[in-house]
């Protein structure tokens, strides 16, 4: 061949893949989150953002941007020595434990079941809907 491309490369060149997103992933439809789950904590580099956005914020009054504020603080975050970032990584610590405790309560809850007195999932207001339709007065059939 003279210099000109073999049909194995002009075929390959030609074709496209499209990708399918991935069943159950963050394309797909979630379960329902639980409003009442312990959120999970943040780590030691978000627990020094909560400092250092207020600081920023001082230094930078007129800053609006977030990616800007969040560059600095990672230039900052590399910048600092272990000792630097130990009070950090301490309250870090903290947080873990205390959602570690909050999750393990949530999950014995779980598994315990609703209790019963507790309502179910659908609202009084659900039911009543529900009963409303069923009586026949907001809607007529007909009998063809």
């Amino acid at each position: 061949m003279k210099g000109g491309k073999s049909k194995a490369e002009t075929r390959s060149s030609k074709l496209s893949v499209t990708k399918k997103p991935a069943k159950g992933g963050a394309r797909g439809k979630a379960a329902a989150k639980d409003p009442n789950k312990p959120k999970r904590p943040a780590s030691a580099f978000f627990v020094f953002m909560e400092d250092f956005r207020e600081t920023f914020k001082i230094e930078n009054p007129k800053n609006k941007s977030v990616a800007t504020v969040g560059k600095a603080a990672g230039d900052k975050w590399k910048s600092l020595s272990d000792s630097e970032k130990a009070p950090y990584v301490a309250k870090a610590e903290k947080r873990k434990v205390e959602y570690e405790k909050n999750i393990k309560a949530y999950n014995k809850k779980l598994e315990e079941g609703p209790k019963e007195d507790e309502e179910s999932d659908k609202s009084v207001s659900e039911v009543n809907d529900e009963d409303d339709a069923e009586d026949g007065s907001e809607e007529e059939e007909d009998d063809d």
